[in-house]
């Protein structure tokens, strides 16, 4: 990827507010087509490098280009960029259709483009036959694919996106990331896109910058983020972890230091199964077991004196018979390429 055009470049950015350090020495490369997810609790710092991308904030220090042009000073509206925001801000007095347009009005292009390209973006979203109806008549799906449409129909060279899935319920936001990531392979634009939401994250992103207190704390692929956590804070943020850590970890693993064990690695066998060649084993007690349908979670505590969570798939049992298993003793065992350590 390094290898591609950097749609965005930012240096040194740093902004305060009063006391509080919002964004901190942040360095970023946004390459040209790519669908890059900035994540993080809130106040992580986020949200505010994505508007400063855009022009809404502008930087303590730090400079922010657009295709090799510096845009550090320049007003939002003379930035190739367009942002999706949460609330859709649509007009409730203009039609689909008119919202759609209402960008390429202000930019005073004639009536018939206007129009085809409105309705080609509206296609590019698949709300072709929506044109006429307001967005009262929508539904939040399709009024946020409105939204959509309307940052597409200025082709962009980038598009941000401010938690624009925050407001829907969870099955349409799991819907609506497919989409978006379908449209983003579509359309060919860079897409910067803000959430605290993990598995939206995994689910939709080229590559993943995860923040903490305003600086990135790894960045890499979805694989990478989350199968080789550089640290505690991305270990515990991105999905579960399991960290073993001192004693524990010389007790377990046999080397001091700090590991990571992520919870669908582990499977929870009878005592006395022990480890074989590549694996690691650790004996304990379950304390709790947790039915969520599609999977069961087992909270164990293990005899080297901490609790660890295995999570496996309920593909041939039911859920009598793994609750049968709370506060019966079992083996954890997890093969050794699979422990990750954080030092």
């Amino acid at each position: 990827m390094a290898d591609r055009p950097v749609a965005i470049r930012v240096r040194g950015l740093r902004r305060t507010f009063g006391s509080v350090v919002a964004v901190d020495d942040v360095d970023l490369d946004v390459f040209d087509g790519e669908f890059l997810t900035l994540l993080g609790p809130s106040g992580s710092g986020k949200t505010t490098v994505l508007r400063i991308i855009a022009g809404f904030e502008r930087p303590d220090a730090g400079t922010v280009e657009l295709a090799g042009v510096d845009v550090t000073n320049a007003p939002p509206y003379a930035r190739d960029v367009n942002t999706v925001f949460q609330d859709y801000a649509l007009f409730p007095h203009m039609s689909v259709l008119k919202n759609v347009e209402y960008g390429l009005r202000v930019k005073r292009v004639p009536a018939s483009e206007r129009r085809a390209r409105a309705e080609e973006a509206l296609a590019a979203v698949r709300l072709t036959g929506y044109e006429d109806r307001a967005p009262s008549q929508l539904s939040g799906g399709q009024r946020q694919r409105v939204a959509l449409a309307r940052a597409l129909v200025n082709r962009p060279k980038v598009l941000l996106l401010d938690e624009p899935l925050g407001a829907l319920d969870l099955k349409l936001r799991e819907e609506m990331q497919v989409e978006l990531k379908a449209l983003q392979r579509e359309v060919g634009i860079t897409f910067v896109f803000v959430t605290h939401d993990q598995d939206e994250a995994l689910t939709m992103s080229d590559r993943i910058a995860v923040f903490n207190a305003g600086r990135i704390a790894q960045l890499g692929t979805p694989t990478d983020i989350y199968e080789h956590p550089t640290s505690e804070f991305v270990a515990g943020f991105v999905g579960t972890s399991n960290l073993l850590r001192g004693a524990v970890a010389q007790a377990v693993i046999g080397k001091a230091g700090t590991y990571s064990v992520r919870p669908e690695k582990i499977r929870v066998l009878a005592a006395g199964t022990g480890a074989k060649s590549g694996e690691r084993a650790a004996s304990g007690v379950v304390r709790e077991v947790i039915y969520v349908g599609m999977t069961t979670r087992f909270v164990v505590d293990i005899d080297a004196g901490s609790t660890l969570m295995a999570v496996q798939q309920n593909a041939a049992t039911a859920s009598g018979e793994v609750a049968a298993l709370r506060g019966q003793p079992v083996d954890l065992v997890w093969r050794t390429e699979h422990e990750y350590s954080l030092d």
